[in-house]
């Protein structure tokens, strides 16, 4: 579980200098002199994270008296990093002010940890945060109870958790409209607390509660923090937005907030576009619209309005490329179409690009298993890929995985080139283990016992299995152990180490190999329209475009607003792919209207 990092304005104000490159754009301009509560509606391409940047370091120099500062809450924990490198490259430094991470890490650390027992939540002293073996223990005796016949306990897990974080208040008529659902929350709860434990979800949930039945507990977090920053607003769901109002609108923090509701596609996870819709249109909010798009080529600008459904005033900044929209009808099998656009579009991009790069393409797709045929092709022609999706080598959001993939860099070659700096992979891993890492001193001990293992490890051709092992024995383990909030961490590590091993399906894996993992530039992308959200690439390759495949049911609006979010991570070109007996609705509307448009003809 990542938690809070410390920053603090270095005198020489690098932002104010930066800041200067925010005047030619009349919305990121008002956001950075924005005085009071802030929305900031920011679309595709838009700099939105570098105004957020600069933002953050202008207010916390001349908006924030020390010791107080800043809390900053992203949607993941790779927002989360993105922010910290930028505020880094403005000459922030480490201080002890500024919070930045995700909804459930503010919750633990800042609330939860801290006041658990002062605010009389009912946890025990040594409580943890479950692992995924322990939640399906909770699950199954809970199932038992409520439901007790012979189905699969994991067939409800999604909808508990959807009901868990659709309805905040327990005493409501609207909790009790399905007793069914509502009494297995509450029994799986009661079984996990037996088990000493919460889960992600409860930790929003117990931060929500305990705000609002202890006044004195606000008063606390706005001496620490009197500025609330929240990134990717649409996708943090009703306990933040709950946890938002009561601080921002009734105790008194200021509210900086970022969001795009055309981007919501987590349903799934809670997410609500609407709540973001209402606190734009408070009276007490200013709201700023960023307008221009730095990524995509103008064409694919304005035809993204198509892949919508809906007209957006965005254009393409100055300068930006033409770009242009490709329409592949094919017929056969998903592996057959697969097998075309290695033949076909990934081999014309090739030519028409001599300073093309494999990490420039992405291949998006609706669901994981279509991954599947492209990743065989790819592996057949010794092509590099990365997948970011559920058939991924590891959870490509894990955090431990991401930090050893970092140090694994390093090890390779890093250690020569200066990239990724150590400082970096210090500072995730502190952040990481933050419970133990919690003082400058204990910084430096993690600081010094990581690069002397890590110096003693630097031979790219060595086993993964040997490398992991090492690491994990002289680095993470103990981190692993004392740090409640990271056990589910360690069987992510642990589990993909037993793949490592001898006899594993990946025990010829070296450490160069792993290090390739995070390639920037050397590995073909592979990921559905889930996992390509905030990412940009210059060429973009949209697979299985079928009617049944998106939208799968009547669910039109989030499938099109996921189209939309993989229709705009292209900066040159975007390859429609579907069945030509089929294609999905979305991609005749485009196709259409593109036909109909005089500009796009």
């Amino acid at each position: 579980m990542p938690s809070s990092s410390w920053w603090t304005v270095s005198s020489s104000k690098l932002y104010v200098q930066v800041a200067d490159d925010l005047r030619e754009n009349p919305g990121q301009w008002a956001a950075y002199h924005s005085t009071g509560h802030c929305v900031m509606l920011a679309g595709p391409g838009s700099g939105k994270t570098k105004t957020l940047a600069l933002k953050m370091a202008k207010m916390l120099d001349e908006d924030v008296q020390e010791p107080r500062g800043i809390a900053c809450i992203t949607y993941n924990n790779e927002c989360a990093r993105e922010l910290e490198s930028r505020l880094g490259d403005l000459g922030v430094e480490n201080g002890g002010r500024v919070f930045i991470g995700t909804v459930h890490s503010f919750s633990l650390t800042q609330i939860i940890l801290p006041y658990a027992k002062a605010a009389r939540m009912g946890l025990p002293d040594d409580f943890r945060v479950a692992t995924k073996k322990e939640k399906a223990i909770a699950l199954e005796r809970a199932y038992q109870k409520v439901i007790g016949d012979a189905g699969n306990p994991q067939d409800v897990d999604q909808p508990m958790g959807m009901y868990r974080r659709r309805f905040l208040n327990r005493d409501s008529d609207a909790w009790q409209k399905n007793a069914r659902l509502a009494g297995l929350v509450e029994e799986f709860e009661r079984q996990l607390r037996t088990l000493g434990c919460i889960d992600f979800d409860d930790m929003p949930l117990l931060a929500v509660k305990a705000l609002q039945q202890n006044d004195w507990l606000q008063i606390a977090l706005l001496a620490k923090y009197p500025i609330l920053v929240v990134d990717e607003y649409q996708d943090l769901g009703r306990a933040l937005h709950r946890m938002v109002l009561g601080l921002c609108f009734s105790t008194g923090m200021r509210l900086f907030a970022v969001g795009d509701a055309d981007q919501s596609i987590y349903s799934f996870t809670g997410a609500y576009p609407a709540l973001l819709k209402n606190l734009s249109e408070r009276e007490d909010v200013e709201t700023v619209r960023l307008r221009l798009n730095y990524r995509s080529g103008s064409e694919i600008v304005r035809a993204s309005s198509f892949a919508l459904g809906e007209q957006r005033d965005y254009e393409a900044a100055e300068g930006a490329d033409l770009g242009v929209v490709y329409f592949h009808p094919m017929t056969g099998s998903y592996e057959n179409q697969a097998l075309e656009v290695f033949r076909e579009i990934l081999a014309n991009i090739d030519n028409r690009d001599p300073d093309l790069k494999l990490g420039d393409i992405a291949i998006v797709y609706p669901e994981a298993w279509m991954g599947d045929g492209i990743a065989r092709i790819a592996k057949d022609a010794g092509i590099p890929f990365i997948r970011a999706d559920k058939k991924s080598l590891y959870p490509r959001a894990s955090p431990i995985m991401r930090l050893l993939e970092k140090c694994a860099v390093w090890c390779v070659d890093g250690w020569r080139t200066g990239t990724p700096r150590f400082s970096q992979i210090v500072r995730d891993g502190a952040r990481l283990f933050a419970e133990e890492i919690a003082t400058p001193e204990a910084k430096a001990v993690f600081q010094h016992d990581l690069v002397e293992t890590l110096w003693k490890l630097r031979d790219g051709a060595a086993s993964l299995f040997d490398w992991l092992s090492a690491v994990r024995t002289e680095v993470t383990s103990d981190l692993v152990a004392k740090c409640r909030g990271v056990q589910d961490e360690g069987e992510v590590l642990n589990t993909f180490i037993s793949r490592t091993a001898p006899g594993g399906d990946c025990s010829e894996m070296t450490l160069e190999q792993f290090a390739g993992q995070t390639s920037q530039t050397g590995s073909l992308n592979l990921s559905t329209l889930h996992g390509a959200k905030g990412r940009e690439f210059r060429y973009v390759v949209m697979f299985g475009m079928d009617k049944g495949r998106i939208p799968r049911d009547d669910a039109t609006d989030e499938a099109r607003r996921l189209f939309y979010v993989g229709f705009t991570r292209a900066k040159r070109e975007v390859h429609i792919v579907f069945t030509a007996s089929k294609p999905s609705p979305f991609v005749l509307e485009v196709q259409s209207r593109l036909q109909d448009d005089p500009e796009l003809a």
